[in-house]
């Protein structure tokens, strides 16, 4: 069976324990402090006394009246001591729980002249001391040596008051601990809260939700992470959109263009199978599916064009051009459109300008643009610039046409735009992927593009190709 503990509990329960457990072991380590600290002032205050009997012994006051008076004195302080000959014999003792035999080893300590200190003592004694004992010299030889002891019981007592003030000291703290604990929890789970509300949002569709971000801590950098992530998937989200729409929209459009050619052939074909076209006309009808035929074929060429272009797969063989050959070509091909509109179409270029470019894309490109400037012009003129500045060939195909406006110019390189605007005389090529091709190839020259239109006054193309270097 798997436990499951909130997050909270956790934060909760490590906080406190690690508190908790931080201040036991400080309490510990101050009482064992206070407690040695307690006996040693114990046991120096026994040394001191001890010195001063001792000197007074060394100076001659011997008398069983000094001794007394040092009882006393001492036994005031609740100290007793005793006075050992050079046999560790007792010759002097106040207080019975004085009376004491030492051992050999602490004997033979001070005989070296050491100082020998016991904190704690239980065996020898009827209750519980801390003795010192002192070696006696006299004249640098060894005479005997001298016990103070005192009761242990005051000291433990002082002792034990003070681990009483610890253990509410930690009781305290360990009650301010949980409730800071506690606090700080339950504002860190709220933040990983509002984390786990918004991912839930997002999960069932909503890309709006923004959290609070900071740089204090790893929360407030997770949240502005996590706002970042939502705005490049409601990003992510709005293409997708968009491109579903343009993709429903493009059979939409597609449909439209093959319905009205494919609908005039079998009308063609079903009027000749049943003998419902007479004759005479029955030569136009075939011209007629002859031509909506041809515009299938250039619909599907040119829908297969672009999307050679957008994934990478033309390839461009490009070369120096003398550009006024190549504009030439254009006005040969198109001058009778052109007529058909009562249009002049006008050279302005240099014998010596040269181009770098693909010779069968160029062509195509300026094709296309020109075919829109004659749909758009009636009575008018269509020039061909071209020039050489610096680094670039500047191409300017100009019209006095009918114009744009703005947010037209905006729209004219979207796909199929003929199809969102008008399904009949549309000056944006005959099926509306003309403009989004040319700007595709441009690109592909490494080329710039750009339209200056005024509405009413006609509208200029400006092309750039850089030169070879």
């Amino acid at each position: 069976m798997k436990i499951k503990m909130k997050y909270f509990y956790q934060q909760l329960w490590s906080h406190v324990s690690v508190i908790v457990i931080a201040i036991l072991i400080l309490s510990l380590l101050f009482s064992h402090f206070i407690e040695n600290l307690i006996y040693q002032d114990k046991t120096d205050e026994l040394t001191a006394y001890g010195k001063n009997i001792l000197a007074d012994l060394e100076q001659g006051y011997e008398s069983e009246s000094v001794l007394q008076e040092y009882g006393h004195v001492l036994a005031g302080r609740n100290i007793q001591y005793s006075l050992f000959d050079p046999s560790s014999a007792i010759i002097y003792s106040t207080g019975r729980g004085a009376r004491i035999k030492l051992e050999t080893e602490e004997w033979q300590k001070i005989q070296d002249g050491y100082t020998v200190v016991v904190k704690q003592d239980y065996k020898r004694f009827n209750e519980g001391v801390t003795f010192v004992l002192l070696p006696y010299f006299r004249h640098g030889q060894f005479v005997g040596g001298i016990l103070l002891a005192s009761p242990i019981k005051g000291s433990r007592d002082i002792i034990s008051q003070i681990n009483q003030y610890l253990f509410y000291t930690v009781l305290v703290a360990a009650a301010v601990a949980l409730l800071l604990s506690w606090i700080l929890s339950a504002f860190h789970v709220r933040r990983i809260k509002r984390l786990q509300e918004a991912t839930s949002l997002i999960a069932n569709g909503d890309y709006s939700v923004r959290i609070p971000s900071s740089d204090f801590d790893e929360i407030g950098e997770l949240s502005k992470d996590f706002n970042q992530m939502v705005e490049k998937l409601e990003g992510s989200m709005e293409e997708i959109d968009r491109l579903e729409n343009r993709r429903r929209q493009f059979m939409a459009d597609v449909s439209h263009e093959l319905r009205t050619p494919l609908t005039t052939i079998r009308g063609v074909i079903d009027g000749i199978r049943n003998q419902m076209i007479p004759e005479s006309e029955k030569e136009r009808g075939m011209l007629m599916a002859s031509q909506e035929t041809k515009r299938l074929i250039r619909l599907v060429n040119e829908n297969l064009d672009y999307e050679k272009i957008r994934s990478n797969q033309i390839k461009l063989h490009k070369e120096n051009l003398l550009l006024a050959e190549v504009m030439e070509v254009i006005r040969d091909q198109l001058e009778i459109q052109a007529e058909e509109k009562h249009n002049e179409i006008v050279l302005e270029v240099d014998q010596d300008t040269m181009i770098y470019a693909d010779y069968d894309r160029l062509t195509q490109i300026l094709i296309n643009i020109t075919k829109n400037s004659i749909q758009f012009t009636e009575n008018g003129t269509i020039t061909l610039r071209g020039k050489m500045e610096e680094q670039v060939t500047i191409i300017e195909i100009e019209d006095n046409g009918m114009g744009m406006d703005p947010r037209e110019i905006e729209r004219i390189w979207q796909r199929f735009y003929k199809a969102m605007v008008s399904r009949t005389n549309n000056p944006y090529g005959e099926f509306g992927l003309g403009l989004s091709i040319v700007k595709q190839l441009v690109q592909l020259h490494n080329g710039q593009i750009d339209v200056k239109s005024e509405k009413g006054k006609g509208t200029t193309f400006i092309l750039k190709f850089p030169i070879e270097k």
